[in-house]
């Protein structure tokens, strides 16, 4: 009887910190009007963020292709910006 009765304890506390649990993760996530304005504040969905974005990745994949085409180490360029030349 005693094992029966420390097995119902130890299944009751367990199934109360899952409530418990649940009931903080259930207060803390954002509804669904709370996700649209946290989405519409995010820098990627500004245009002038993007097109930062898209510049930058330009200028890296540009660096890549001159790094492929040649035998110079381009990371030891200080300006990134000019291209060939040496440091």
């Amino acid at each position: 009887m005693g094992t029966l009765q420390k097995a119902l304890v130890v299944v009751a506390a367990l199934g109360a910190g899952a409530g418990v649990g649940w009931a903080l993760f259930a207060l803390v996530t954002p509804g669904e009007l709370q996700k649209q304005a946290m989405l519409k504040e995010m820098p990627e969905q500004h245009p002038q963020h993007r097109d930062e974005k898209a510049h930058t990745q330009r200028l890296v994949m540009a660096t890549l292709q001159e790094a492929a085409a040649t035998q110079e180490n381009v990371a030891w360029r200080k300006d990134w910006r000019r291209g060939g030349g040496t440091v």
